[in-house]
């Protein structure tokens, strides 16, 4: 008689955490930007309850019109935040470019559009030795862009009173050609009735450009490995210094570009343009999901960090509060900020990424 045994089954593979599949809401929840998407739902809500005007096109352009200027920058000072730096000088840089566009073309006579183009050069040449003095010396970006903030500041006032003898540079709106640069930096689309500025397009873009960068590309990836850890990007081939280097003048070219459509819009620039907006930049970053640290962050959600100042700064006027209360919560939502990013990134560090 012949016995049949039985084969016992093999025992199931241990599950590779690498592969295990993650909650929609734990992925929603580790994603940089939520936070900023969630503060901005609330906030919105809450304006529009208190006054219909802050909802309507009218309403909705005006808040859009400070959040595309501070979203630029914002968006290439969250790409420097990943990559592990800070610009403190992004700010004021801004004022540069106008300033110095103004003074080529209505003290020198210079061509609008080469003058232009020599303020690009300037910008990012300042982002130029920004990085490469960050490299080189290895000092915290912070003191480096600390100094440039205030040579830039000084050169900005002393330049501008030594050529014009003002602080103020004006009349761009009757130099040669300025009608041909104006439809780029100074037009507006009509939609129902209500002018929504060429700018905002300008902000859509950039963020596009920076999303793709970071999800798409290969310094991307070199952006988010250099600001989580230098030592061990270096060591598989990561070239760190032109990576850094790369985000500063990219910061560079964006304060040209808010600095030239502040300049076509208003037709003169004042030499304290853009002083004191870098914290606000910085600050837009936080909120969108930014580590201080670096490494970790998403300029999506600095674009919705950039949207959440501007319906407060127009929100708190069409509730008919006080505008001083905006300072106050600058700070406030800095520091919920990074309270949440810290929680966010405990949390992430349980779940194994």
């Amino acid at each position: 008689m012949t016995t049949t045994l039985n084969p016992t089954p093999p025992a199931p593979p241990d599950t590779d955490e690498r592969v295990a599949r993650v909650g929609l809401l734990r992925r929603l929840v580790l994603r940089p930007e939520i936070g900023s998407l969630i503060g901005a739902v609330i906030l919105f809500v809450l304006f529009a309850v208190s006054s219909t005007q802050f909802w309507s096109l009218a309403g909705i352009s005006n808040w859009l019109d400070p959040a595309s200027l501070f979203g630029i920058m914002a968006v290439a000072v969250a790409m420097l935040m990943i990559g592990g730096h800070f610009d403190l000088s992004a700010g004021v840089l801004t004022g540069t470019a106008g300033l110095a566009t103004a003074v080529m073309t209505t003290q020198w006579g210079l061509n609008i559009w080469v003058a232009l183009l020599v303020s690009l050069v300037v910008c990012l040449g300042v982002g130029f030795v920004n990085g490469y003095l960050v490299t080189r010396t290895g000092l915290p970006s912070f003191i480096i862009t600390l100094a440039t903030f205030l040579m830039l500041q000084g050169l900005n006032l002393a330049v501008t009173k030594l050529i014009t003898g003002t602080v103020s540079v004006g009349g761009m709106a009757q130099v040669p050609f300025f009608e041909s640069v104006r439809p780029l930096f100074a037009s507006r689309i009509n939609v129902f009735g209500v002018d929504f500025k060429i700018q905002i397009v300008w902000w859509v873009v950039i963020v596009a450009i920076g999303a793709w960068v970071l999800a798409k590309t290969r310094f991307g990836n070199w952006t988010f490995a250099v600001g989580g850890d230098p030592v061990a990007s270096r060591n598989v081939g990561v070239p760190d210094k032109r990576t850094t280097i790369t985000l500063f003048m990219g910061v560079g070219a964006c304060a040209w570009l808010v600095g030239s459509l502040k300049l076509m819009e208003q037709t003169s620039v004042q030499t304290s343009q853009g002083f004191g907006e870098e914290l606000i930049y910085i600050v837009a970053a936080v909120i969108g999901g930014c580590l201080l640290t670096g490494g970790y962050g998403s300029v999506i959600g600095a674009a919705i960090g950039a949207l959440i100042f501007g319906m407060t700064s127009q929100g708190i006027v069409y509730a008919g509060l006080d505008s001083d209360w905006f300072k106050f919560f600058l700070g406030a939502m800095l520091l919920l900020a990074v309270l949440a990013n810290q929680y966010v990134r405990r949390y992430a560090e349980r779940s194994g990424r």
